[in-house]
């Protein structure tokens, strides 16, 4: 097997061209994960495999956690959360709207993923398209000034489910009452240092981020708004543009994403692992 791997356009992501992820030697692994850390995202083209060769593949990176949606987890895994605007006898087979907005995945728990491992089985021919936003650049066009506030602050996240679940056109399933119980929030540095580069990266989010710990409503509320302009600037932001069987990894330690929308006669069905991480710091 002989691969190359391909910056794209934008400041962040790659894409592995030859590569049959069923059948990864570990001297192509540790490529692979080298490119992981420097780019943020990489893609594996034309990958045809079963949900447990997803698995199997998404836990080179490290062991699968679950997600609290079970009622979106394909059916009979515990570890692939179903993405789908298809419909088996008028209901919903899968997540159909989610990141729909700017985020970084589960940060609303206390253990916040490493990265997350998303397959396009079906994707529509224009729309759809993933966009993502590099935090470790975020941070670095934070005048120092803004850096030195925000060095010490602490921020809290909250996955507002019940509030998306609400907006018109949702199709979302209502939470039950164990799953209301787990999703009480979690704390995160507001800058955090990525465990594996040792990098600083930007860690708000205006999907999931609510409050900065200890300042009054209305200077929080200003404080988030100036970092979220940073955050999602210009210059940070790359786009991935799905192809069919693509098979993309994120590093959701320095990357924010946000899904496109795209016109409702077209298809989009994927399959997504998530890799569990470590407390942020």
């Amino acid at each position: 097997m002989s691969f190359e791997i391909r910056p794209l356009e934008g400041p962040v992501g790659s894409e592995f061209c030859g590569i049959d992820v069923r059948s990864v030697s570990d001297a192509y692994f540790a490529s692979m994960r080298h490119a992981f850390l420097q780019y943020g995202f990489v893609v594996f083209r034309n990958q045809y495999i079963t949900p447990e060769e997803h698995i199997r593949f998404s836990e080179k990176f490290g062991p699968l956690k679950s997600h609290v949606l079970r009622q979106y987890l394909l059916p009979g895994s515990d570890f692939i959360l179903v993405l789908s605007n298809k419909k088996v006898d008028g209901k919903p087979v899968g997540l159909e709207d989610a990141g729909r907005y700017w985020h970084s995945d589960v940060s609303y728990e206390n253990i916040p993923p490493l990265g997350s491992m998303l397959y396009g089985i079906e994707v529509p021919p224009v729309g759809g398209d993933t966009l993502f936003a590099n935090q470790y650049a975020a941070y670095e066009l934070l005048p120092a000034a803004l850096k030195g506030t925000v060095a010490a602050l602490q921020a809290r996240h909250v996955f507002n489910y019940s509030k998306l679940a609400t907006q018109p056109g949702s199709s979302r399933q209502k939470l039950n009452p164990d799953q209301e119980r787990e999703l009480t929030g979690a704390v995160h540095p507001v800058v955090r240092t990525h465990p594996e580069t040792g990098r600083k990266a930007l860690y708000v989010n205006p999907g999931f981020t609510v409050a900065i710990v200890g300042l009054s409503a209305s200077d929080s509320d200003a404080l988030l708004g100036e970092l979220f302009k940073y955050a999602t600037a210009p210059e940070v932001v790359g786009k991935h543009v799905w192809k069919p069987r693509d098979l993309l990894l994120w590093d959701n330690r320095c990357l924010m994403h946000h899904a496109t929308t795209y016109p409702g006669q077209y298809v989009r069905h994927m399959h997504r692992t998530t890799i569990t991480g470590s407390k942020p710091f």
